[in-house]
């Protein structure tokens, strides 16, 4: 979970890189615009991992013992 909180705040802070890249003329308005809304698409694909993790969780299958001889 807490890799998933990590992750939360890091796309927090790549919304706040993508404003400076604006503020500095890296990046146009049209392109400040569609990374913000991709952003905000990964923002909800985190937020609902962190409400319901279950269906991600990886559980190891169960590994058959070898015969014994």
């Amino acid at each position: 979970m807490s890799k998933l909180t990590d992750c939360d705040g890091e796309n927090g802070e790549t919304n706040t890189s993508l404003d400076f890249a604006l503020d500095c003329g890296y990046i146009t308005s049209e392109e400040h615009a569609h990374l913000v809304s991709l952003n905000v698409e990964v923002g909800k694909m985190l937020g609902s991992m962190i409400r319901s993790p279950e269906p991600f969780l990886i559980r190891p299958k169960a590994c058959p013992l070898p015969p014994v001889s």
